[in-house]
């Protein structure tokens, strides 16, 4: 029976973000016990249950995360050397987004330092302050404006010791280039100069005063990609690349379905090969060796027999998801009202890097390279699966190769300590891509049945929508309609499920602007028209105006088998407007994209020229949602574990991409990395409409 909230109950992070928990759970025995943490105390660790993570995650932008207080002292997030390059702190991690770009200049701009001068320390749960981990495009909002101000407290710092020093009055000088100026004097001095390496202790203040956009003049700029050369050249090592002394390579015995149980184990042949440690601990069974080659050759050498339950597919989703309808409530028999119900796969994250780690177990304490987007939920989980303290848990992101909100796990670092353990030397595991589309969670299926009815001029009079269980985020409608009912309905999901770029938005928006423009035609109505005259919001107008008026919505003219379509909305502080030209080949059933334009607002622009790349990356994106992608499963076997029969959108497939850019200097920065895919699959939807006649209402769409 599924569990039902409103859209004025669902606040953010979304239902599924962070709650793909921990697979593992080893069953230590005393000797384990004592050999990891000594005689004596054994700590108990208590790991935080899913509501919990939700309800804290809501305090981002705060002096506290998850309960915990954020450190107010200037040097807990940055230190300035001597010779003035400037190091600055942070728990959140670079996924391919470009914050470390970003937030140097932040840094920058209130520090008045060149880009250049700033050295960023990300996701090193040893270094950074705590942080709940990057996702829910939070790190523009909340991370930036925090480093903001430790940096601005940095420089009134540096300010009152050269006045000080001077005799002169702080504000009379003036700061530029890393350095303060006495207008009065030829004296300046730098602060690596003035601070002579002292670590800044002193606490960031509440009245500190940061530079409104209007005066920037690193942000609002298009700085380069901060070690964009080495991406480009193979030069960044990912953790696949790490290598340490003595290090093996490891795998892990992977079920033959989901909820798959082990019923008997051979490793004999596996533990005679030389070099080979053979790890069986309760659900887990994996090898370590001297070589890659080595460890596949002792994974293939261990017999196991799985027993695995009847499960659904794919093509079960409806049934198994939404067991029973809802019945609309209805309204006025006067009203022309449409119901429809609107369908969207389970989808893989597909990131370029699958995940790995490189796990090192020395004099008690455990280290572990890994790709996350959650160092510090990873520590929690190596710390609960192994029943030790988190302080002797050590994590370390490199940059990564994208996440898509699929890397908030921590499988392959606790498999990699696992191994490393037993093993008694470092081990790397790197999962294949099988293992990817298969052993990661997946975007959540869902079922979404909307009701929606107009008066005889186009105005909405109902909106009703249920959304079975791909989630709540961008749930509840931007437009104006008196009474409208929105709900998300929990499921008992048959596959892994957690969080992906825009969350449950992309279905929500999808079944949305669908149904809009199923209404619009009903009315008689242009779909942008009927738009506007059912909306208020001015952000959410405006790009709607400025997306047509670059497209030439009002001057486009129908050709043969060729539809246009619009879509839009808002998500976390967000504004997106996409049209889309499309060509249909009703004998080959193929939909081509010829061009999308897309409007995005987010507030005062901090980097446009990389804004514009994260546009353009998530419309390609779902292009691949809108078209492609749908995972296929059968019995708790995935299907389609390959890019060979996993369809994501390849360079024939872009369209012509236009991108504007809204810049509202006298609003708040927002996240930009994940509203911008929203639009696009029900705009491509609509444009099927317009060329076919056909309402497509299921993703991947079809014709």
């Amino acid at each position: 029976m599924s569990r039902s909230r409103s859209a004025e109950d669902l606040t953010e992070p979304e239902r599924y973000e962070l709650a793909a928990g921990p697979v593992y759970q080893f069953d230590l025995t005393r000797r384990d016990l004592f050999r990891l943490l000594g005689a004596g105390l054994v700590i108990l660790v208590f790991v935080p249950d899913t509501d919990s993570l939700k309800a804290a995650a809501q305090e981002s932008g705060g002096r506290r995360f998850m309960g915990r207080e954020l450190p107010q002292e200037i040097g807990a997030w940055l230190h300035i050397a001597e010779d003035g390059s400037v190091t600055v702190y942070t728990g959140k991690v670079e996924v391919g987004q470009n914050i470390r770009t970003s937030l140097s200049q932040a840094a920058a701009e209130e520090l008045r330092v060149p880009v250049a001068s700033i050295q960023m320390v990300m996701g090193d749960t040893q270094l950074t302050p705590f942080d709940m981990g990057t996702f829910g495009s939070r790190t523009t909002p909340t991370m930036a404006p925090q480093i903001r101000r430790a940096a601005a407290a940095a420089r009134e710092v540096v300010v009152g010791l050269a006045a000080k020093q001077w005799q002169a009055d702080p504000a009379t000088l003036t700061v530029a280039d890393g350095r303060v100026h006495d207008p009065a004097s030829p004296r300046s001095l730098g602060y690596g100069e003035i601070l002579k390496g002292q670590k800044l202790m002193q606490t960031i203040g509440a009245d500190v005063v940061l530079t409104p956009a209007d005066r920037w003049k690193v942000e609002g700029t298009s700085v380069p990609k901060v070690d964009g050369r080495a991406f480009v050249t193979g030069r960044h090592r990912y953790t696949s690349d790490l290598k340490l002394e003595g290090m093996l390579h490891g795998k892990v015995l992977r079920p033959t379905a989901f909820n798959a149980e082990l019923k008997s184990l051979n490793t004999r042949d596996a533990e005679a090969m030389p070099g080979v440690t053979v790890v069986h601990d309760g659900s887990f069974v994996g090898v370590a060796a001297p070589t890659l080659h080595d460890a596949e050759r002792a994974l293939a050498a261990i017999q196991a027999q799985w027993q695995a339950p009847d499960q659904p597919t794919d093509r079960d989703l409806v049934a198994v998801l939404r067991p029973h309808p809802i019945a609309f409530q209805g309204g006025a028999p006067s009203a022309t009202r449409l119901q429809a119900t609107y369908t969207v796969p389970y989808i893989a994250h597909a990131p370029l890097e699958p995940r790995a780690a490189v796990a090192e177990w020395k004099d008690g304490h455990l280290t572990v390279w890994t790709g996350t987007q959650r160092p510090f939920g990873v520590r929690g989980e190596l710390s609960a699966a192994f029943h030790m303290p988190e302080d002797q848990v050590r994590v370390i992101v490199p940059d990564t190769g994208s996440g898509y909100g699929g890397k908030h796990t921590g499988e392959a670092a606790v498999e990699a300590a696992r191994l490393a353990r037993a093993a008694g030397k470092p081990v790397k595991i790197v999962w294949t891509r099988e293992e990817e589309f298969t052993w990661a969670y997946f975007r959540p299926g869902g079922v979404i049945d909307v009701s929606g009815a107009i008066g005889p001029d186009g105005t909405l009079t109902e909106w009703e929508f249920h959304n079975y269980n791909s989630g709540g985020a961008g749930l509840r409608s931007p437009y104006d309609v008196p009474g409208q009912q929105a709900e998300f309905h929990e499921a008992a999901s048959p596959l892994r499920q957690g969080s992906y770029r825009a969350l449950a938005s992309t279905a929500n928006h999808f079944a949305r602007e669908s149904h809009m423009d199923d209404l619009a035609h009903a009315a008689k109505m242009d779909p942008l028209a009927f738009r506007l005259k059912n909306l208020k919001d001015a952000r959410l107008r405006a790009v709607f105006q400025a997306v047509a008026r670059r497209f030439g919505w009002e001057g486009r003219r129908a050709a043969p088998d060729h539809g246009f379509g619009i879509a839009g909305g808002t998500e976390k502080g967000g504004y997106v407007a996409c049209c889309v030209e499309i060509a249909v080949d009703r004998a080959g059933g193929k939909v081509s994209v010829l061009r999308a334009v897309e409007a995005f607002e987010c507030g005062a622009i901090v980097n446009p020229a990389h804004l514009e790349n994260q546009v353009e990356g998530a419309m390609v994106m779902g292009l691949g949602g809108a078209l492609w992608e749908a995972i296929h499963f059968e019995q708790g076997r995935i299907l389609n574990p390959h890019f060979s029969v996993y369809r994501v959108p390849r360079f024939t497939d872009a369209p012509q991409i236009e991108v504007v850019l809204l810049d509202r200097k006298d609003l708040p920065s927002a996240g930009a990395g994940e509203s911008p895919i929203v639009a696009i699959a029900p705009a491509i939807r609509n444009a099927i409409l317009d060329a076919t006649s056909v309402a497509l209402r299921a993703l991947p769409l079809k014709v």
